[in-house]
This record gives C-alpha cells, structure tokens and sequence, in this order.
C-alpha cells in the first residue's frame, strides 16, 4: 500500500482525558448516589455521546434523560479543558510532522463540540482535513463507521491509510474498517491484548511516530 493519510483518535492519543472522563462521570453518578459497576469505564471508551449517555442512565442509574446527562458530562467536560487543556507529551510536534507529509483526519468519540475546542486550543485545527465525531455516525467504536467515513471524506482507500489508536474499542474500530494501524497504548488504560493484537506497530510515545514509521506500516 501507498500511505496517503493518517488518522488520529484523540482521547488517549492527543489529549490525556480519559482519566478526566471517568472522573467526571463517576462525580455525576456519586452525586445521585449511584455506585460505580464493574467494568464500566471501559465499557463507555469508545462509545458515542448517545451510547455513553444511554449507559450512564440505563446501566449506572443516573437520573435523567440521556440527552440531559449528555450536556451535563459535556459541560463539566468543557468546563475542565477551559482550566487546562490535558495535552499528551508529543502531540502537537506528531500533528505537525506528519502532516507534512500525509493528509490528516480524526476520528473521535468525543463530541463535535469538545473536538473543536481541543483542536482550536492546541492550534492544530488547520492540520486536520477532515475530523469525524462518533455521534455523527449511526454507532460508536468498536463500529468501523467512523474511521470508514473519515477516509471517505479524505478521499482516500482505507489501505491507504493509517490510524494512530490507544483503546480497545479504537484499536477494534481502525482495524474493522481496513486501516494500517500504530498502536500507543495509554499506560492508565491499556488496551485488551487482543485488541493490541491487531496493531501492525506498537510505540511507546508520539515522538517514535515518524513518517517513515507510517511508510513501513502494512494494512
């Protein structure tokens, strides 16, 4: 395969938030006096606004509609970048290096709102040729739909492309829907070893993503 483009997921991968997901999600449900079930947090990585919301109500017992809870978590979400944004060591220099030789996208579970605020604030917006939240699609990761409809609106083959992934369900994602794919496992939230399993490359950190390592990577 020719590598054309590159596509970054972005919790975990740019931005360290899923502890901040976690944090504020298990805020909501302790402040409704819900406890934490078994396997929760990583049963929402990778699930769209409309999957995680619905979980949070449905499985956890948060009150409320899910559309409610939605804005709640998203709000608190914005509210937390506003005081800091988490960047992950690396991000912004991988960002630039490789698109100076690839066509960027994104493809995030995130909501569309908090992708623009994040891109807009580490100044890589203008990077990205087209970026993709999992609520504009019909199902969230581990479905492949977000990382084939970012390809298609980058115009390219999914062969001919390669995603940088940290999770289970994005590692599952990228690998269902065709691309090469570099595995940066998050230390905090390791991915399953099956799912790491479908990595062509695994790297410790962004700065060991060249654009010669996305060359040598076989979809």
């Amino acid at each position: 395969m020719t590598v054309r483009a590159v596509v970054f997921d972005l919790d975990g991968v740019l931005v360290d938030s899923e502890g901040l997901w976690d944090d504020v999600r298990r805020d909501l449900a302790a402040s409704a006096g819900r406890g934490w079930p078994d396997g929760a947090t990583r049963a929402m990585q990778g699930m769209s606004t409309a999957e995680w919301s619905s979980y949070l109500t449905g499985t956890v017992g948060v009150p409320g509609a899910p559309e409610e809870v939605a804005r709640e978590v998203v709000g608190r979400m914005a509210a937390r970048y506003r005081e800091r944004l988490p960047l992950l060591p690396g991000a912004v220099a991988a960002v630039d290096r490789l698109a100076a030789d690839f066509v960027l996208g994104l493809a995030s579970s995130s909501p569309r709102e908090l992708i623009d605020t994040v891109l807009a604030a580490a100044g890589v917006a203008e990077r990205f040729r087209a970026t993709l939240s999992t609520e504009q699609v019909s199902a969230g990761k581990p479905s492949p739909e977000v990382y084939e409809q970012v390809v298609r609106l980058l115009g390219v083959a999914p062969a001919d492309a390669v995603a940088i992934e940290d999770s289970s369900n994005g590692l599952r994602s990228a690998a269902g829907a065709g691309l090469g794919l570099i595995a940066v496992p998050h230390a905090a939230f390791p991915p399953a070893r099956d799912a790491l399993a479908l990595a062509d490359v695994t790297v410790a950190s962004l700065d060991d993503i060249t654009a010669a390592l996305v060359r040598s990577v076989q979809a």
